[in-house]
């Protein structure tokens, strides 16, 4: 995830108290990888992908927490959510310092943390940024650049490993230790300063040259729209997917495009006929991040020793292709993705697994490779890991979670709810396993199940905790609106500048619409939703309903045909519009869009009486 630090002018202060040199962690010499008189002492941490998140497993305290390995923050940072959860002490950053993500601008809080374990090793009275936006329901924040870039690190995602490096004696000799028979590159920094300490180097879009970052907090390689212009790619061209927007740091959803490029090309490495993300923000001098899609396909070392980067190809499809969606609890939804056998490069040869660290030897080594498959969607192998990883821990409910979550991606709900029993009975009070089983029971009709299994997770879940947008959800599909209503005013309150806001708004204001209750705030909410995300056509259709509501009628269809404009399939604008101009008199128009609504949704009718939206006022 890409965030930087402005400070105002003349804040030269600010800026050592930012740059932090954790020097504990040098001092161990756990393994040493000897390439003649040069010594490689490194610390391995173990990773799980999340997605195409890479967490590693942290303690605040003694409270066992998971952080985000992300090279693009240029300091560590803990969601505002997990501060109050944790009753860590808040105060205000350094004057006139903010920090900027995809976005938009957040405000900087700090809070310091008395003991800070990572890799069995405590850290002292370590500070932390309390920043919004940062966190998901199972990451408590990030790990940046403050504790990255002092030391070499070498990222092995796809083996479910970080290796934090400190060599001795190897000045201007290759650090790809592994990398014997295979095509290696090897990318000098573009520049590195202290204050700007990010791995950064060249790479070639059809052929034109742009600055690119190695940021494993993105999930996905996104080029800029600015870069993407200026290497000729059209936005507008037909071939072109617009895609729902995104989110980061700062509140402001960003348009985000799929586009064709001919030519990827970085060191020696060339990806030809191949699609990226094109992403409507402002990254100051950079144009691309490569982000942990390009992580899981390649082994890489980040050489802040010799400011240089190495890494060879591991095979499969580089970049990973999916539209982000909104989706209820677990990850899925409609997505649009290459197909595996497009996005590999034309002259690299795919790295083998060697050596005892790559080979799993353990429960949570399989699991990592496991969730490293999952995040390529290799669901056979990712399903064969965790399999054994559950044999090997049949007491574990981690590594059955994690097979659940595979299941469902697949597809295989029958399974994916056997193992969320097994979790259950494992663990009865595990809030993710609950969640997921509440959508289940939904699906498969039992509403009764559903709303039982949500009202324990509500019980349980700390007020601050971030799977309460997702509960607020789940009640909104129930019909629930008082039990989702509770749960986005607790998300609300907790999560001030959160980049999730437009969405979590948005969703309160159509479950105030539907409910018919606190009109004038779920004006407010649509409202404010739509300032952080102007280009949405179901807040548009939200709002639409709510101005019907309050039988303000040409508020009501001047929303409806803003959403029709962008989307002319919603089944709820349509009809909607259609009830609006039959209240003013307008017949023949009225039936027709309410006709075109059924079409659509047969049902919607009767839904909407439901609800008491009707012709009459």
């Amino acid at each position: 995830m890409w965030l930087s630090v402005s400070l105002a002018s003349g804040d030269s202060m600010g800026v050592g108290r930012w740059i932090v040199v954790i020097g504990a962690l040098a001092s161990l010499a756990l393994a040493g990888a000897a390439r003649a008189d040069c010594k490689m002492v490194s610390v391995e941490a173990p990773v799980t992908m999340a997605g195409l998140r890479p967490m590693i497993p942290a303690k605040i305290n003694g409270h066992p927490v998971e952080f985000t390995i992300d090279s693009g923050a240029f300091f560590s940072a803990i969601s505002p959510s997990m501060a109050a959860e944790l009753k860590l002490p808040v105060q205000a950053g350094p004057w006139g310092v903010y920090v900027l993500g995809v976005g938009g601008e957040a405000t900087v809080n700090v809070t310091r943390v008395d003991t800070f374990t990572l890799a069995n090793t405590p850290f002292r009275r370590i500070e932390f940024m309390v920043t919004p936006g940062i966190a998901g329901d199972d990451s408590a924040g990030l790990l940046g650049r403050n504790f990255l870039a002092h030391w070499d690190v070498e990222y092995d995602f796809a083996h479910g490993v970080i290796r934090v490096i400190e060599p001795h004696g190897c000045e201007g000799k290759s650090l790809a230790y592994w990398s014997a028979g295979l095509a290696l590159n090897i990318l000098p920094f573009a520049f590195q300063t202290v204050q700007k300490p990010a791995a950064e180097a060249e790479a070639y879009v059809n052929g034109r040259r742009i600055q690119v970052m190695f940021d494993t907090g993105a999930g996905q390689s996104m080029l800029t729209r600015r870069a993407a212009e200026r290497v000729g790619i059209r936005l507008d061209a037909p071939e072109v997917l617009a895609t729902e927007s995104s989110r980061g740091i700062g509140p402001k959803a960003v348009r985000t495009w799929i586009v064709p490029v001919a030519s990827f090309k970085i060191g020696d490495e060339e990806i030809k006929s191949t699609r990226l993300f094109v992403s409507d923000t402002n990254l100051d001098d950079i144009d691309m991040l490569i982000g942990a899609d390009f992580f899981l396909s390649h082994r890489i070392y980040i050489a802040n020793s010799q400011k240089r980067i190495f890494f060879t190809y591991n095979g499969g499809p580089v970049f990973r292709l999916v539209a982000p969606a909104s989706v209820a609890v677990a990850e899925g939804g409609p997505q649009t993705q290459l197909s595996p056998a497009q996005g590999a490069p034309t002259q690299a040869a795919p790295a083998q697994d060697k050596g005892p660290a790559e080979a799993p030897v353990d429960a949570d080594g399989f699991s990592r490779r496991g969730a490293a498959y999952a995040a390529r969607h290799d669901y056979s192998r990712a399903i064969a890991d965790l399999d054994k990883a559950c044999e090997l821990a049949p007491r574990e409910p981690r590594y059955v979670l994690q097979r659940a979550r595979v299941r469902l991606e697949q597809g295989k709900a029958a399974l994916a709810r056997d193992d969320l029993e097994r979790v259950l009975d494992l663990d009865p009070q595990n809030l993710q396993a609950l969640a997921l089983r509440a959508e289940l029971r939904w699906r498969d009709g039992d509403a009764k199940g559903a709303a039982a299994d949500l009202d324990t997770t509500s019980k349980l879940a700390p007020r601050e905790a971030d799977i309460r947008s997702s509960l607020g959800r789940l009640y909104l599909f129930l019909d629930d609106f008082a039990g989702a209503l509770r749960e986005y005013d607790l998300w609300i309150a907790a999560h001030g500048g959160d980049g999730e806001m437009h969405e979590v708004l948005a969703q309160r204001c159509w479950a105030r619409a539907l409910a018919n209750r606190e009109l004038d705030g779920a004006l407010g909410d649509c409202s404010r939703s739509l300032r952080l995300a102007p280009r949405s056509a179901n807040v548009l259709d939200s709002r639409g309903l709510v101005h019907l509501r309050l039988n303000q009628l040409d508020a009501a269809i001047s929303d409806y045909d803003a959403a029709l404009a962008m989307n002319p399939k919603i089944a709820w604008s349509l009809y909607g519009r259609g009830l609006a101009k039959l209240r003013k008199g307008l017949k023949a128009d009225g039936e027709a869009d309410i006709a075109a609504a059924v079409a659509i949704q047969p049902q919607l009718p009767e839904r909407a009486k439901r609800y008491g939206v009707v012709a009459g006022p």
